[in-house]
């Protein structure tokens, strides 16, 4: 193959595209659980969290419901994936090898945020969250300042974790923050310090990217055994939170997000029409079941 400017402009154009294809065929799990929020500056802060507007029958003067005022902040982080092609092998005409490579670093870079997103769903029972307390914890204030009580959206046990949560609301369980979107970027001038000192082309994926917690209010963590009564127990929780003004908050949990490991546990209470005792099964249809293999790491 004949190095040239042509031929390096095809090669460009061949990678982006291939990039582009596997970047937007990758499964995003994450987007049913996270609201995606634009970011412009190095880090949002997030000081409505903990608010949840109620509406009252208007008399007398309107009333202010800024009941409490947080500083949670998602700093944004730069990220990349970069991939070397060497100048021998285009000379040789065997640019074909690099094909699935590019592919994977779009596949790799449209996975991404599943994997900070479910990172921090495993990571919740010791990262914090808007309160100050871990997002799955037994502590959680709510009320009035002064006038606190401690409320769990940890049910307890020591086995494998698994998650109920409401994906319903404008704002879901978890945030994540865009500053610069996944973008695919190219090093490959015959002037670059790259190609003349090691004969590379450079190519690569940059973005400025994080994650955080939403209302830990959405999600139930569990890790007892996954059975019909634990999981009508995580949902009795949600069903009865309520506001720091004492007001129900209505949250219906609509999602269950289990590991692979739990997978059968969670078809059995939520797909199949009949328990193990032949009876119809009260609990079928009452949320969606996610499996996700960005969890298997618990």
């Amino acid at each position: 193959m004949i190095i040239n400017q042509a031929a390096l402009a095809a090669m460009l154009i061949g990678f982006k595209s291939e990039f582009s294809a596997a970047f937007a065929g990758a499964p995003r799990d994450f987007e049913k659980i996270a609201t995606v929020v634009p970011s412009s500056t190095d880090e949002n802060v997030y000081p409505w969290l903990g608010q949840n507007f109620q509406i009252r029958q208007w008399l007398g003067d309107k009333v202010l419901q800024n009941l409490k005022v947080h500083d949670y902040a998602i700093k944004n982080l730069e990220y990349e994936g970069t991939l070397a092609v060497l100048r021998r092998h285009l000379e040789d005409d065997i640019l074909g090898i690099y094909k699935p490579l590019v592919q994977q670093l779009g596949q790799a870079a449209g996975t991404h945020p599943d994997t900070l997103i479910f990172g921090l769903v495993l990571d919740g029972f010791s990262k914090t969250c808007y309160d100050g307390q871990p997002f799955f914890d037994t502590d959680h204030p709510v009320g009035r300042q002064g006038a606190e009580r401690s409320v769990s959206n940890h049910m307890g046990g020591s086995g494998t974790p698994w998650f109920l949560m409401c994906t319903s609301r404008p704002l879901k369980p978890f945030i994540f923050q865009k500053r610069k979107d996944y973008e695919f970027v190219n090093l490959d001038s015959p002037t670059d310090a790259n190609v003349f000192f090691r004969a590379e082309y450079i190519y690569g994926v940059e973005a400025r990217v994080n994650a955080g917690y939403g209302f830990w209010q959405m999600c139930v963590a569990s890790k007892k055994e996954l059975t019909p009564a634990n999981y009508a127990e995580a949902r009795a929780a949600m069903l009865s939170f309520v506001s720091d003004a004492d007001e129900p908050l209505g949250l219906i949990p609509d999602l269950l997000v289990v590991p692979p490991n739990l997978e059968g546990l969670g078809r059995k209470i939520l797909v199949n029409d009949r328990n193990d005792a032949g009876a119809a099964n009260e609990w079928a249809g009452s949320a969606e079941l996610l499996m996700t293999p960005w969890l298997a790491r618990s």
